[in-house]
């Protein structure tokens, strides 16, 4: 577990249904606790610390995050929740931070998650590869074999057991006495 801040910048709107826009921009690995502590500010664009929560990997994830090193840019992934009841301009609260692409897309899945995709840092590159490296194990595949299990005793097609029929419910239609007219 490593605890990763999570930066979020707040844009105006282009709508007049939003008056805000959001997005997280990048992550901090290593930062100390932080509550919406403002970085920067450049007219109404407002780049905050958001948070610091604990991004824990699994030594059952490691499939996930190799795939997520071996992207092209090698992210990180950042779900938030909307807090209506929360004071002006803190609207969302960082919910989690995963390196696994397959967590992040069982978020979306919902659409009451924000997910962003953020660029990984160098050393969280680095730290991901020591807990894969450490923690990998390839599975080994096995391939089914059909069951031993006789298939030719069952009777199947003989239509709806309740119903006592002599033959089979799929034969061909008899021709009526008297042929073809």
């Amino acid at each position: 577990m490593i605890p990763v801040g999570v930066v979020v910048r707040r844009v105006p709107g282009v709508t007049r249904w939003a008056k805000w826009s959001w997005r997280a921009v990048a992550v901090l690995p290593g930062a100390p606790d932080a509550d919406w502590v403002e970085l920067r500010r450049e007219g109404d664009s407002v780049e905050y610390h958001a948070a610091t929560v604990p991004m824990e990997l699994w030594r059952t994830d490691t499939d996930a995050y190799q795939t997520a090193l071996n992207t092209d840019q090698p992210s990180v992934y950042i779900v938030m929740r909307e807090t209506p009841e929360a004071e002006e301009g803190q609207q969302l609260a960082v919910h989690l931070v995963t390196a696994s692409p397959y967590d992040a897309q069982d978020y979306t899945d919902s659409g009451e998650e924000i997910v962003e995709r953020v660029p990984m840092p160098p050393q969280l590159i680095a730290f991901l590869r020591d807990f894969i490296a450490e923690h990998h194990e390839d599975e080994v595949f096995v391939k089914r074999r059909r069951d031993k299990h006789r298939m030719d005793r069952v009777e199947d097609g003989k239509g709806d057991a309740r119903i006592s029929q002599m033959s089979d419910v799929f034969r061909a239609p008899r021709r009526k006495a008297g042929g073809l007219h």
